[in-house]
């Protein structure tokens, strides 16, 4: 049987791209195929965009805390427009770098809407084209909920390209993208409220991480609304919101943003004509080695439920080639993942939280934690502190998560991914020489158990 390739992947995201250029580097004749914008969501409208806006909404707070070195000045203002289409440019930018990445390997870029007429068939825009393999990475889309009104409300996808700055915003959801996003809008100037129905925010983190940075947001001014949510939204004659809470209390707003969730993107590619299964919610059912219920169709990345997060992606696409093309029979390791919060201050984590260690290893565990100023408030006046947690399997002397909130989180976070992953010992990190002064040097004197 003939195919016009041997691997055709839907969906050029973070996963989609890296799977498509490693395999074509392999010889293998590919084809991604595109509907919106090459890079995906992390590209155009997550991580990237979302970490320039962080760095934007961090000005304001560093002319506060430049006072107490001697250094004056004042912020004389905020153009939205200047950071929006600037973003938009870099975004473009990439575009065409992703662009070129797939072209220069090989990878032919089909520009349209795929959907399966067969378990080897998919149409693009009425053309069929029929593959060895078929590859879904089509990630995810956020939702907003059924409310009344809720066509009045944003998503991340719109925030990104606001044609005015709210003055004041309601962001509801308790994730990390509600976070950050609160932070953002907060740091650039918006009256901001983060609305969560659950009793606190950043569900799934460790319990002292989410009380101690839940703190710390509120003091940069946030308010925190929990066990609070919105029964309908009602736009005014000037174009402002209204939204009426299931207490009865009413919140005025410029902008009310949704970040409540996100649903595997399968909208028209009729999983069916190729027998694809999937979840209650939605995802894409996949084996250890991304194959679905039909074996010559694949799945990876957030279409699949696994952690929502691009370097997954990213390390999915090369363990499926590696499986396809390169004989390893090895499965994904989803242990020890790192992933970090940019809300203010940066919240990072890695491993175990003290509830899961607890909950595995009963009373064989003990917590390291310091909590300090960092040394740039000494001067600074800012009250801002930061945590640092160290997780140990008492027994075995492992450590088995590591947690932070405070500046530059994820970056110190990412050098103790490494250190976990390897199974480092509470030993080991004793023994090493820390940097002088910084807060990473916490890591490794941190001495007495928590009491």
């Amino acid at each position: 049987m003939s195919y016009d390739f041997d691997l055709l992947v839907i969906g050029a995201g973070s996963g989609g791209v890296r799977a498509s250029r490693m395999a074509a580097a392999k010889g293998v004749r590919v084809a991604v195929v595109e509907n919106r914008y090459l890079g995906g969501t992390c590209v155009n409208v997550g991580c990237v965009p979302k970490k320039l806006f962080v760095y934007a909404s961090e000005y304001a707070e560093k002319f506060e805390e430049a006072r107490g070195f001697g250094v004056q000045g004042q912020l004389q203002g905020f153009d939205w427009s200047t950071l929006r289409d600037n973003k938009s440019t870099e975004i473009s930018r990439l575009n065409g770098i992703y662009n070129n990445l797939l072209e220069n390997s090989g990878v032919t870029i089909l520009h349209g809407s795929a959907s399966f007429k067969d378990a080897h068939t998919v149409l693009v825009d009425g053309r069929e084209y029929r593959a060895e393999r078929i590859l879904i990475a089509t990630g995810g889309w956020p939702f907003k909920p059924d409310v009344p009104g809720a066509e009045h409300a944003i998503t991340s996808n719109e925030a990104f390209f606001l044609e005015q700055f709210p003055r004041r915003v309601i962001v509801v959801g308790g994730g990390y993208i509600a976070v950050e996003f609160a932070g953002i809008f907060n740091g650039l100037g918006a009256e901001t409220t983060l609305m969560y129905r659950g009793e606190q925010i950043l569900r799934g983190f460790d319990e002292g991480i989410r009380q101690f940075a839940a703190q710390q947001i509120a003091a940069k001014g946030v308010n925190i609304l929990t066990h609070s949510d919105i029964e309908r939204i009602e736009k005014q004659p000037d174009g402002s919101l209204i939204a009426t809470l299931k207490s009865g209390d009413t919140l005025a707003a410029d902008a009310i943003m949704y970040a409540t969730g996100r649903r595997p993107m399968t909208d028209g590619l009729k999983l069916e004509a190729a027998g694809v299964k999937t979840r209650e919610n939605g995802t894409v059912i996949a084996d250890d080695f991304f194959q679905t219920s039909t074996p010559s169709v694949y799945a990876l990345g957030d279409v699949i439920g696994t952690p929502a997060l691009t370097p997954v992606a990213l390390a999915q696409a090369m363990k499926l080639v590696a499986q396809l093309y390169s004989d390893d029979r090895s499965s994904m390791d989803y242990d020890n993942i790192p992933t970090a919060v940019f809300c203010q201050p940066n919240i990072a984590t890695v491993g175990l939280t003290e509830e899961q260690a607890l909950e595995r290893y009963q009373d064989d565990v003990t917590v390291f934690e310091s909590n300090f100023k960092p040394m740039k408030h000494t001067l600074s006046g800012l009250p801002e502190r930061t945590l640092m947690k160290l997780i140990v399997q008492t027994s075995s002397d492992v450590v088995v998560g590591a947690h932070m909130v405070g500046p530059d989180a994820g970056e110190i976070i990412q050098g103790l991914a490494v250190a976990i992953k390897a199974g480092a010992t509470k030993a080991v990190f004793d023994s090493t020489i820390g940097i002088h002064p910084t807060a990473a040097e916490e890591f490794v004197t941190m001495r007495t158990p928590r009491g």
